[in-house]
């Protein structure tokens, strides 16, 4: 079943990237923890990703259904700004930016990302193969 054309499908694909690519980076940096003058990386928010994107809303495929109640589409799922408290440009006396604790956080906030949308994958293929009668 070719998925590319079904917007929550698409929107998933794009988060999963999004995901992949920080768990990539937050890596990089937790290897280079003892790495002097190191600075850390990460990506953009996902908000920002998504920018440019048009909105997901639901198809009206009758006229007794009812038309979308958000029109910011996928905008409003995004968590704004960034954790009170955080220390920017916290340093070791080596130079290095890297804080483990705030790498490992962002690691489970990124897997938790990932499962999640995983298992959305999942239910919503399920819903396409109970309507096309190939599952229950």
């Amino acid at each position: 079943m070719d998925t590319t054309g079904i917007g929550i499908f698409d929107l998933a694909h794009k988060r999963m990237a999004w995901a992949a690519q920080r768990q990539a980076i937050l890596a990089k940096n937790i290897a280079n923890a003892n790495t002097p003058h190191f600075q850390p990386g990460d990506v953009a928010d996902f908000a920002k990703t998504l920018a440019g994107s048009a909105s997901i809303d639901p198809t009206r495929t009758h006229p007794n259904h009812l038309s979308g109640t958000d029109p910011g589409g996928a905008r409003a799922m995004t968590r704004a700004g960034a954790r009170p408290g955080a220390r920017a440009g916290a340093h070791t006396p080596d130079g290095n930016g890297v804080a483990l604790d705030r790498q490992l956080t962002k690691v489970a906030d990124t897997e938790t990302t990932l499962a999640l949308t995983t298992n959305i994958f999942k239910k919503y293929m399920g819903l396409f193969g109970i309507a096309l009668g190939k599952g229950g």
